[in-house]
C-alpha cells in the first residue's frame, strides 16, 4: 500500500510540474529563425550551435509567429543570455515591426554588461535605469521580464531587480506617445558590429487580461 501511494504521490507532482512548465512556450526552435522577421541587417542574426548568435550591424529581429499571433498584452517573457566582453543588446517589449532605425514602439529591456553604454542589464532604456552589474559576460544568465497592466518587471537570475511603474512616473503624465505598454511583440536587439550576443531559449508566458 505504501508502495502505491508513493507512486500516486510522484504521479501526482509530476503532472503539477509538467503543467506548470505547460504555460510557458518556446519561441526559438534551435534550429533556424522560422517565426522572426529582421530589419536591416538579416546577417546580423545567425543560428549557431542551436543559439541565436547576434553579431553584426544594426537590426532587429521581430517575433512575427503564431503564439498568441505574435500580439502580447500581459505576458511573461524569459530569455536565457550570454554577452561577449563590450556587448550591447536588448529586449524590446509591446513594439512592432519596423524595417530600419531603433524600434520607436515599446520599451527596450536592456542587456549589457561592460558596453560604455550606463544603462545596464534590467533598465527599462531611458524610463528607469539600472547602473548596477549583476552577472559577467561570458556566463549564460536569465532575463525575465514580466508585464502586467501598467508594472514591468526585470529579473536576473530570479532576483527582481527593476520594476517600473508606467502610471506612477510623474515624467510620463498626458501623451505618451508610442513607448508605452501597450501590445505588441517582442524583438531581439543586433545593436553594433563589436557586440556579440548569445540567446539559446526564448520562452514566452501569456496572462489573463
Amino acid at each position: 500500500m505504501k508502495t502505491l501511494l508513493s507512486i500516486c504521490c510522484f504521479l501526482a507532482l509530476s503532472f503539477s510540474v509538467s503543467a506548470q512548465g505547460a504555460d510557458w512556450i518556446e519561441l526559438f526552435n534551435g534550429k533556424n529563425l522560422d517565426g522572426w522577421k529582421i530589419s536591416e541587417n538579416s546577417q546580423s542574426f545567425q543560428v549557431e550551435d542551436g543559439t541565436i548568435k547576434v553579431a553584426g550591424p544594426r537590426g532587429h529581429a521581430f517575433y512575427n509567429g503564431d503564439v498568441a499571433n505574435h500580439d502580447f498584452n500581459n505576458f511573461e517573457v524569459i530569455a536565457e543570455v550570454k554577452t561577449m566582453p563590450g556587448a550591447n543588446s536588448g529586449i524590446f517589449i509591446h513594439t512592432q515591426y519596423q524595417e530600419d532605425g531603433w524600434p520607436s514602439i515599446g520599451y527596450e529591456i536592456q542587456v549589457n554588461q561592460s558596453h560604455s553604454d550606463w544603462r545596464k542589464t534590467g533598465s527599462v532604456y531611458s524610463f528607469q535605469d539600472v547602473k548596477d552589474v549583476y552577472v559577467k559576460d561570458g556566463e549564460w544568465y536569465t532575463e525575465h521580464i514580466i508585464v502586467e497592466g501598467d508594472v514591468v518587471t526585470v529579473k536576473i537570475n530570479g532576483e527582481t531587480i527593476n520594476v517600473y511603474d508606467q502610471s506612477k512616473d510623474e515624467k510620463r503624465k498626458g501623451d505618451l506617445g508610442t513607448k508605452k505598454v501597450d501590445h505588441g511583440t517582442i524583438a531581439l536587439q543586433a545593436h553594433d558590429p563589436k557586440s556579440v550576443i548569445y540567446y539559446r531559449s526564448v520562452k514566452v508566458k501569456i496572462l489573463p487580461d
